[in-house]
């Protein structure tokens, strides 16, 4: 949800969807306040009700699932300048996820209320919230799909290319956080993910701690059946 306009906007603006009125604008901006917090944050846990609509202005926040022995998993992380679970807020239904902050970060935390009530009332950010849900929801289909499809290997070798084009730089990929979180957004444990990287290493992959370097991009795509459909390679 990103806004444009000709003259310069403050950060709490560009928050907002293009196209929003000055008025609407600054309607949601007095029931906001902008919030930053450290590195370990937990902004809400599983189960509670949303009080704000929360946007991520800069830094990011994983969302994690837990079972009820306690057992954790990364399902999501969330970066500028999306909403952060906008399906609880506007259904004023229990967050289904924890949200906690891996690093410095800043967010835009926008009333529920008020949030709900200008849905309601203003097209323009009633369809911004529209594509936001649906830009989730086909992640979330990208997930399971990559989840059912394919054995853990596969899933390794293509997040791995998949992170290096993202990064610009296809040679080579530096993995974003711990590998005990990757593994869990891959549905493995982290001796599962390190068994897979040495097992791909025939198909062009080295490893050096954080560093996965790509020697042989196109044998591993194949090996791994790379798929822009689950890969996050079209829109």
């Amino acid at each position: 949800m990103v806004a444009t306009n000709d003259r310069r906007l403050s950060p709490e603006e560009m928050a907002l969807p293009h196209g929003l009125s000055e008025a609407a604008r600054a309607a949601l901006l007095g029931q906001a306040i902008r919030h930053t917090v450290s590195a370990g944050t937990v902004l809400f846990e599983q189960g509670d009700i949303p009080n704000f609509q929360i946007v991520v202005m800069s830094g990011s926040a994983q969302l994690f699932g837990k079972s009820a022995s306690g057992r954790e998993v990364l399902v999501e992380v969330v970066e500028p300048y999306d909403l952060i679970i906008p399906a609880a807020v506007v259904t004023d239904a229990p967050y289904l996820m924890q949200a906690r902050v891996p690093e410095p970060s800043t967010f835009l935390l926008i009333h529920a209320g008020a949030f709900r009530a200008a849905v309601a009332e203003n097209p323009v950010l009633a369809q911004a919230v529209i594509e936001g849900l649906a830009q989730q929801f086909r992640r979330m289909v990208r997930q399971i799909k990559n989840l059912k499809l394919r054995t853990s290997t596969q899933r390794v070798g293509c997040y791995v290319l998949t992170l290096a084009r993202k990064q610009g730089t296809p040679d080579q990929a530096v993995l974003p956080y711990e590998k005990n979180l990757i593994a869990s957004e891959l549905g493995i444990t982290r001796e599962s993910f390190s068994r897979a990287l040495a097992a791909l290493e025939p198909s062009g992959l080295r490893v050096d701690g954080q560093l996965i370097r790509v020697t042989d991009p196109d044998r591993l795509a194949e090996d791994c059946a790379l798929d822009p459909l689950i890969d996050d390679l079209v829109p």
